[in-house]
């Protein structure tokens, strides 16, 4: 079974750092598209940031030169390091690979998501 797991969500006042981690199971995860989302409590989905085959990433324009995305080949995991938090980060982060049409909140574009990692970040 193909499958998903964030981690390293959890508090953090404005200012300070956190990294989630989106480790893969079943497939390669660093052979393949994927994306980072987030949801803030009554919002809708944002994307944050995507990593393709080829090309550089993508990230929002609310969190561009503070959130770096990157590959552990070894681990078979993606990692988000999110600097210079601020409260509106605030959140819950889920990541997306492959291609496909599972229905989820934030987008039905992707086959695999997993199951959320909250980040809160205080003032």
């Amino acid at each position: 079974e193909r499958r998903l797991l964030e981690s390293g969500g959890g508090s953090a006042q404005a200012g300070g750092s956190l990294r989630l981690s989106c480790a893969a199971s079943g497939f390669t995860l660093v052979d393949t598209v994927m994306a980072w989302y987030r949801q803030a409590p009554g919002n809708e989905c944002e994307l944050v940031s995507t990593f393709l085959l080829s090309g550089s990433p993508y990230y929002a324009a609310t969190v561009a030169g503070r959130f770096t995305i990157s590959r552990d080949r070894a681990r078979n995991t993606v990692f988000l390091q999110m600097n210079t938090l601020k409260p509106e980060d605030t959140a819950t982060y889920y990541c997306a690979a492959e291609r496909g049409r599972t229905p989820h909140p934030c987008a039905h574009s992707w086959d695999i998501w997993g199951q959320g990692t909250q980040v809160s970040v205080s003032a």
